[in-house]
């Protein structure tokens, strides 16, 4: 039992070992593996150099490029409200409608007297005026050259002895009545016509008053506001409606004191707002100030924005980038090779199949790719799309990224 008790434990013990010994190799095998790992396989893009447009940001807001605020030009009660807000409308659509019975009937007032001094002259519609054709001058024309020939035919007589000088005196004072008379006729016609030009300015004036209780859109538009409502008693000037134009948009931009020099009339501008993200909107400088703003320093420019879709809202906050006539040099990478991490940008070097990172300062975005300002040069070659996977001094093996 002795001999048997101790080689249980001799044996106990040679297990033991043998599972110790091979503990120790599984670790060094393991070590040995994790030392020979494959390097990562990262796909590389060069740094690419060429000429891109360049582009002044500035802020400003977003105007409508009208706005009017209709009053009534005549004083009476609403009898009709054509549009409500958001109502699309034409130049000259009707808006709203005030009663016209009173302008009607001043109207045919002024039509009826201008009728009557019409009939007087003898004058028919478009016919131009001309006083030797007026009714009364026409017969004391008519009578002035009867007194006139009766005038003649007594100073025949006279001469031959057969009538007396007080007839011959007599025949000659109705000639002057005849003339004088012929005179007046001339004056009460042209007064006549006078008071016929007042009268017809009175039709005219009659009519306008008729037409302003038809309130029209000023120009084609949107109904921003409508303040009145049938029943409702206007007064002259009196706010009925408010209509504006947003296609096209007015941008007004503030530029910097420095960046004067950079704008001028007819320059491409690219607005964005926040309300559409990553979108932006084409315009064009139509307006430039001729003075600086001595409170900020700064020049006001006006640009001018398409908006047939009414996207664009007045009133909203907008970012431009007007283009300038030149393009510069730049280094370009595509936007995925740049990481940002706590507002800092960062590339990822390739060199001799080590990871190198870099800090770096982006500029403008040209479609795909971004402008590197610094930490590059166009000899560098970075990780095309690093995605959180790289860090400084990693062992990798590069391969281009295939176009």
């Amino acid at each position: 039992m002795r001999v048997q008790t101790r080689y249980g434990l001799a044996g106990i013990a040679i297990a033991a070992f043998s599972i110790a010994a091979v503990g120790c190799g599984g670790e060094s095998t393991t070590v040995k593996a994790e030392a020979k790992a494959e390097p990562v396989l990262v796909e590389t893009v060069p740094v690419e150099s060429r000429a891109i447009d360049r582009y002044l940001r500035v802020t400003g807001s977003l105007m409508a490029d009208e706005q009017a605020e209709v009053s009534a030009e005549a004083a009476g009660r609403v009898v009709a409200a054509a549009v409500e807000r958001g109502t699309h409308v034409s130049q000259g659509a009707v808006l709203v409608r005030i009663s016209a019975t009173e302008t009607s009937a001043q109207l045919q007032e002024a039509e009826a007297n201008a009728a009557q001094i019409e009939a007087r002259l003898g004058l028919s519609a478009g016919q131009a005026f001309d006083p030797k054709h007026v009714p009364d001058v026409m017969n004391a024309k008519a009578s002035l050259d009867l007194a006139e020939a009766e005038f003649g035919r007594i100073k025949s007589l006279l001469d031959q002895k057969v009538v007396s000088q007080s007839e011959y005196d007599q025949r000659r004072a109705q000639v002057d009545v005849a003339r004088q008379q012929f005179q007046v006729a001339q004056n009460v016609a042209e007064q006549s016509y006078r008071s016929l030009q007042a009268a017809r300015a009175r039709i005219e004036l009659a009519r306008k008053a008729q037409a302003d209780t038809t309130i029209r859109a000023p120009f084609s538009g949107v109904v921003a506001e409508r303040v009145v409502s049938v029943g409702d008693y206007v007064t002259r000037g009196a706010h009925v409606a408010t209509v504006v134009r947003v296609d096209p948009m007015r941008v007004e931009l503030t530029i910097p004191e420095q960046a004067v020099s950079l704008v001028k009339a007819g320059q491409p501008v690219r607005i964005s707002v926040d309300a559409y993200p990553g979108e932006t909107f084409p315009a064009k400088v139509r307006f430039v100030s001729p003075s600086l703003r001595t409170d900020q320093r700064a020049l006001t420019i006006e640009a001018i924005a398409p908006n047939p879709d009414a996207r664009l809202k007045p009133g909203l906050f907008a970012t431009a980038l007007i283009q300038q006539p030149t393009s510069t040099p730049a280094l370009l990478l595509p936007a995925s090779a740049v990481e940002t991490v706590a507002g800092t940008g960062r590339v990822y070097v390739i060199k001799n199949d080590k990871v190198e990172e870099r800090i770096v300062t982006v500029g403008e975005t040209v479609g795909q790719q971004v402008e590197i300002t610094s930490g590059l040069t166009r000899e560098d070659t970075v990780a095309a799309a690093p995605k959180g996977h790289l860090s400084d001094g990693l062992d990798v093996r590069a391969r281009r990224l295939a176009k």
